[in-house]
């Protein structure tokens, strides 16, 4: 067995524990094992020759992300932009912890670590195609679910912060997935309000 499939090994075992569940296709699965399978193929997708850091960093992006919940910060946008921040630096420390474990060096490490901080998005090509990845995910499996909990106004504003993250890349792939009508018609107007 080689590092890549230890490190994949450690990430999915921890991510296994996830308390929550999703149900996909009719199987359950832990969410946050299910999410970074979803972001790994995303990733795979559309870098078909990704680097392994940055394979590396698609299975391990919200590693554990449960272990800090969002109800231990203060409403708010910045209470939200702490958590998010504590988070990927939590996200980070976690995946060099079991990188380590799978035998890898500093120089790999650091480089996920680089990738999941998302440093220097718009200028490093690994860090926006994750960016994409992650956008991606959202937008085939938790965007139809967030429209029922949401206004439409809040519904264009995230839209249109998810589009902005994207390059033109992740907006293609955007564009040719299925959505619900009701979806597509947010995503309409998103656009054209843009």
């Amino acid at each position: 067995m080689d590092k890549l499939e230890r490190a994949f090994i450690l990430f999915d075992s921890y991510n296994k524990q996830s308390p929550e569940h999703i149900i996909w296709k009719g199987e359950e699965f832990p969410s946050e094992y299910f999410y970074a399978l979803k972001l790994y193929d995303w990733v795979n997708k559309l870098e078909p020759d990704a680097p392994e850091a940055l394979l590396l960093a698609s299975r391990s992006q919200h590693i554990g992300r449960w272990e800090i919940a969002r109800k231990s910060y203060p409403d708010g946008r910045l209470g939200y932009l702490k958590w998010r921040s504590d988070l990927a630096k939590f996200h980070a420390e976690k995946s060099a912890q079991l990188m380590l474990e799978a035998g890898y060096d500093d120089i790999v490490i650091n480089r996920v670590k680089q990738i999941i901080l998302k440093q220097k998005i718009k200028s490093d090509n690994d860090v926006q195609t994750i960016e994409n990845a992650l956008c991606l995910v959202f937008l085939e499996f938790q965007f139809d679910e967030l429209i029922q909990k949401l206004s439409e106004e809040k519904m264009i504003d995230i839209l249109q912060k998810t589009w902005a993250k994207m390059s033109v890349q992740g907006q293609e792939a955007a564009l040719a997935m299925h959505h619900s009508e009701e979806g597509n018609m947010l995503l309409k107007k998103a656009l054209n309000a843009g």
